[in-house]
């Protein structure tokens, strides 16, 4: 083992070549083959795996926007300057009276895990894409008190916090998904700050944290809480002891502070929302990787109480994933498909659906999707903010793009969206962690 770590290391240090602006060159970079248009949809084109010796890379430089440069709206819609000069800003989530709060986060630290040919490259990747900024474990409130589409304000509201992603509001009380744990913080309306602490509800697992982000919302009756907890690897290569509880939805009764898994097999799940016409819980999850640039396309799914979606040992359904030792044969034949391909390695993370009015009855109960775009793919995908039509509840279209221009032309990340939120007007908010900025979509208006 130690000879073949050897032997990797050296085929990797000898096919790399770090070059400036654009990304790495490695020995081997296979190219998709299969149009991104068709990868999307409740029937993606999945070919046949292709093993990766060497992960293949193709990192976008973060590179700050020039000044006075924006993502790109289509026609009809117009995008501004929402917020900026925040610190790494993840996920939204709009308060009754329309204040917005921004968890300003990233990673916890991580222990040392040793020598591995994943994390090697994953540890370039993060330092070449802005991803290893220091978390501010903060979350901010932003306050657009004239109502012109710009935030006027920008105020420290929580501080202290580990790694807080999700957020979610119910009953008087702030709760916030740090990386390790849901706690929760009194909330009067208007308030500009909370200094009380924390009130623990239920811990999370955490520990090597591969996947860090914790997303939560409350069910519709206002009695429990549903959080995501991503996976400890790509494929369970540590060991499925370290996989406890993880690559999961778990359901959080209020009352009695029991945590039960509702879903699994969910690799890295984010974005929950909840679909207006049928009252049904989605999430998109970012699939395994290191297996060809045109595998496994992230989805976005309903989630069924109970149910098994692949992870590790199936993807997009039954597809077996050969990778993986031991097979759970069992699992795997219970292993539901997703509703809607998101592309592969796209990173999908935000999700929001369309419950006001502004956009018109077209988009009305469609879905908002932040793609925070690939590390290993050639060419790139995602990096841009896509809406996919609902009708009657489920995905009943093509998707189409609502913000581009996150890369630039000669390859650099400008910035990366991440998380999607509908303002109190009805307009998007889109978290930019890369460009440190919030961006905001409407109708253009004549």
């Amino acid at each position: 083992m130690v000879v073949k770590k050897i032997l990797i290391a050296i085929l990797v240090f000898a096919g790399l070549a770090i070059v400036a602006g654009v990304g790495l060159v490695v020995l081997s970079r296979p190219e998709a083959t299969v149009p991104i248009e068709q990868t999307f949809g409740p029937d993606p084109v999945l070919v046949e795996p292709k093993a990766e010796w060497i992960p293949s890379v193709n990192i976008a430089e973060a590179t700050p926007w020039p000044q006075g440069a924006m993502p790109t709206s289509p026609e009809g819609l117009v995008v501004n300057e929402y917020a900026e000069g925040l610190e790494h800003p993840r996920w939204l989530h709009v308060l009754p009276n329309g204040d917005v709060l921004v968890a300003e986060s990233n990673a916890p630290p991580k222990p040392d895990e040793g020598f591995s040919v994943r994390a090697l490259f994953m540890g370039l990747f993060q330092a070449r894409a802005g991803a290893e900024t220091k978390s501010a474990n903060r979350i901010s409130l932003l306050r657009d008190a004239d109502g012109d589409g710009v935030a006027e304000t920008k105020t420290p509201f929580l501080g202290g916090l580990n790694s807080p992603f999700g957020m979610t509001l119910l009953k008087g009380k702030l709760y916030v998904a740090n990386a390790d744990a849901i706690v929760a913080f009194p909330y009067a309306e208007g308030a500009t700050e909370i200094t009380v602490a924390p009130e623990k509800i239920v811990d999370l697992p955490s520990g090597r944290n591969h996947h860090w982000t914790k997303d939560i919302i409350a069910s519709l009756d206002g009695t429990k809480l549903y959080a995501t907890v991503g996976s400890n690897s790509n494929i369970g290569e540590n060991g499925m002891e370290e996989e406890k509880g993880r690559a999961a939805i778990h359901e959080i009764d209020l009352a009695s502070r029991q945590m039960r898994q509702f879903a699994s097999g969910l690799r890295n799940p984010n974005g929950l929302s909840w679909q207006p016409d049928s009252g049904q819980l989605w999430v998109v999850v970012n699939e395994r990787d290191e297996i060809g640039p045109d595998l496994v396309p992230d989805y976005m799914t309903s989630v069924q109480d109970g149910a098994f979606y692949g992870w590790p040992y199936s993807w997009y359904g039954q597809h077996v994933d050969d990778r993986v030792e031991p097979q759970n044969q069992e699992l795997v034949a219970v292993a539901i498909k997703p509703d809607y391909a998101l592309g592969p390695h796209t990173a999908s993370l935000g999700l929001t659906f369309n419950t006001g009015d502004l956009f018109g009855p077209e988009m009305k109960g469609g879905a908002f999707i932040g793609q925070h775009g690939s590390w290993n793919r050639i060419p790139r995908s995602g990096y841009k903010v896509i809406f996919v039509p609902f009708t009657a509840g489920r995905p009943s279209g093509p998707p189409r793009d609502i913000l581009t221009g996150f890369l630039s032309a000669e390859g650099k990340a400008l910035g990366r969206p991440v998380g999607v939120a509908i303002a109190r007007d009805g307009a998007l908010l889109v978290a930019d962690d890369v460009g440190n900025k919030v961006w905001r979509v409407a109708p253009h208006v004549n």
